[in-house]
């Protein structure tokens, strides 16, 4: 009678399988998260995973499996250890991960996923989703995780080529992972009278990495600029390197200090490169409206 019952049992879970995960996944992103009671990781991952798939729901699913219950759909999926997550759309596994994950590489798994996903009938509109997704794209751009952001954003450019808005992004993410060549690709298939806000951010952003000549001696260079501050080349170069290093700060407060000494050095490279650093940055960014505020007050004293 046992064997009967345990034959009965697993019928059940594979048909439950084949229902809650198979035929799911032709509308929708489907989770199966392989756990165990006794697993101390499963438990710092699922709370995550039910966080990350309720957000999206009902675009994401979730499926939970027991692989003490169910171990003939572990020995069938080759479960060697737990956590496992495989994710399926379409009716087939198409990417997965072992061990815990923290909340943030979840979120990019999912959404770069969630890109490729079939289109459900409850679904919310297609232009909120893309939101939701360019939101999280947002976030992980302001956090610095551009090659998250850029994963997504790959697979949502392929989807909407015609997207300025993403395109403008995507060159963003590229030129934070130094992609000069693929920003530049990326800007190409938008069009030039393009206004988002995203664009002109990233227009800028390609113009200054294109305009910065890399320094190898970045600490001789503040040496020498230290021992002749009215040298203004040198001044513009330390600029310049400090841009290539992330260090914005530094970058203006030499390009600002050339304009105290010579607004028109060079027919005004260093003011004509601190605003293409506001574009970059964004106009309406704290930074931005405190350092311009600093570039009025030398413009109009």
């Amino acid at each position: 009678m046992a064997s009967i019952a345990t034959a009965a049992a697993e019928k059940a879970s594979i048909e439950a399988f084949r229902r809650d995960v198979i035929e799911a996944s032709k509308t929708a992103l489907v989770l199966v998260d392989f756990w165990a009671e006794w697993c101390g990781p499963c438990k710092t991952l699922t709370p995550l995973l039910e966080k990350v798939t309720a957000a999206r729901a009902p675009r994401v699913r979730l499926v939970k499996i027991d692989v003490d219950k169910n171990q003939t759909l572990a020995a069938q999926f080759r479960i060697q250890s737990i956590p496992t997550v495989y994710a399926f759309i379409a009716g087939q596994p198409v990417d997965g991960f072992q061990g815990a994950l923290g909340e943030r590489e979840l979120t990019a798994f999912v959404d770069r996923l969630l890109a490729k996903a079939p289109a459900g009938a409850a679904e919310p509109s297609a232009e909120a989703e893309i939101a939701a997704l360019l939101e999280a794209v947002d976030i992980a751009l302001a956090e610095g995780a551009h090659e998250e952001a850029a994963e997504t954003l790959a697979a949502l450019v392929q989807e909407f080529p015609d997207r300025g808005d993403i395109a403008g992004k995507y060159a963003l993410a590229l030129l934070g992972l130094g992609h000069v060549d693929g920003a530049r690709a990326a800007l190409a298939a938008v069009a030039p009278d393009a206004k988002d806000a995203d664009v002109a951010k990233a227009r800028a952003a390609l113009a200054l990495a294109i305009d910065v000549t890399p320094v190898d001696d970045v600490a001789g260079l503040i040496d020498r600029v230290a021992a002749d501050p009215d040298d203004l080349q040198q001044r513009y170069d330390l600029a310049g390197a400090l841009l290539g290093r992330g260090d914005r700060d530094g970058a203006a407060d030499h390009l600002l200090a050339i304009i105290a000494a010579d607004r028109q050095w060079q027919e005004g490279a260093a003011q004509a490169r601190l605003l293409k650093l506001f574009e970059a940055v964004g106009l309406s960014d704290p930074w931005s409206i405190k350092t311009r505020a600093r570039l009025r007050s030398l413009l109009f004293s």
